[in-house]
């Protein structure tokens, strides 16, 4: 009921109803240029994609409704996912953005992938065309273009990665995309961090990237690291490493955006680090998903400003 209730209260504010006051022809062409997005994941409530991806529709002339479908706070549990996108398709939305716990469980219930996506194993976009759910992942150009305007010119020779979720296969081929020359990930779930290591060798090559165990002597002998676990979302709290492991000479970026500061991030800068905040991957994500939603290209710098605006 929960689910049902949620959609259809979103295409109740999508749709247009009978009793609208006349609009002039300029309204009404923009009213009819429609699109309907939402958001599925866990403790998203703080999210900002519902106002960047409205705020730019706004400014494109679009009507744009996106919704946040929050399985926590709905009281459903991951498994729900098949339910959740089938009343998706049928409430006529153009897509959904999928974030933690879903990015891979998402896969088996899409008919095809984008051929990143298809190699990263990892689904943040979803696209309902032409009947067809197709799967989509932006994430990784959202880090790389963030990387590349904020971290240009740090050293990339050994990177330690913590995570190796859906976020983490998509982070991971940015960095080696970026030239990275050696990535070792390290997860709470070993099998899971070499698995995803071995993906990353067949594409780029044997030793590029490797499974860690040893968080302190990864650290001790990085150039940088990056968190793409959800620790430092306010729903989880904490930070991968302990504090003590931070030094200056290290880089440090986050995926979490809510809150813009993490524990991590606010450890590093007080220790004198560089860092890197999960903000503008937030945003260049959303570029590309607005893309496939709307048809239309986005304003990534009018984005970027509202962004830092909010």
């Amino acid at each position: 009921m929960g689910i049902s209730q949620s959609l259809e209260a979103s295409t109740r504010a999508h749709g247009t109803g009978a009793g609208e006051e006349a609009r002039s022809p300029a309204a009404v062409a923009a009213a009819s240029r429609s699109v309907l997005a939402g958001l599925i994941g866990s403790g998203i409530q703080a999210s900002r994609s519902p106002s960047l991806h409205e705020r730019e529709g706004a400014e494109q002339g679009l009507r744009y409704i996106y919704k946040i479908i929050d399985i926590a706070a709905l009281g459903l549990a991951p498994d729900a996912l098949p339910e959740l996108l089938t009343a998706a398709r049928r409430f006529g939305f153009a897509g959904l953005n999928i974030t933690h716990p879903c990015k891979q469980t998402v896969i088996p219930l899409l008919d095809t992938l984008s051929p990143d996506a298809r190699a990263l194993g990892a689904v943040n976009t979803v696209v309902f065309e032409n009947g067809r759910a197709i799967g989509h992942n932006t994430d990784w150009s959202g880090f790389a273009e963030s990387f590349r305007r904020e971290l240009a010119d740090v050293a990339r020779g050994r990177v330690v990665q913590f995570g190796a979720g859906g976020a983490g296969a998509a982070v991971a081929h940015a960095l080696l995309t970026l030239g990275v020359d050696r990535l070792t990930i390290i997860d709470t779930d070993a099998a899971r961090a070499e698995e995803l290591a071995a993906a990353l060798g067949g594409r780029f090559g044997a030793g590029r990237a490797v499974a860690g165990a040893d968080v302190a002597d990864a650290v001790g002998a990085a150039d940088g690291i990056v968190n793409t676990t959800p620790l430092g979302m306010v729903k989880y709290p904490g930070m991968p490493l302990a504090a003590s492991l931070l030094q200056p000479r290290l880089w440090v970026a986050d995926i979490v955006y809510f809150p813009l500061e993490t524990e991590l991030l606010r450890a590093a800068r007080a220790c004198g680090c560089r860092t890197m905040s999960g903000g503008g991957m937030a945003v260049f994500q959303a570029v590309g998903a607005f893309r496939l939603f709307a048809g239309v290209e986005p304003d990534a710098e009018r984005m970027l400003r509202h962004f830092a605006a909010m």
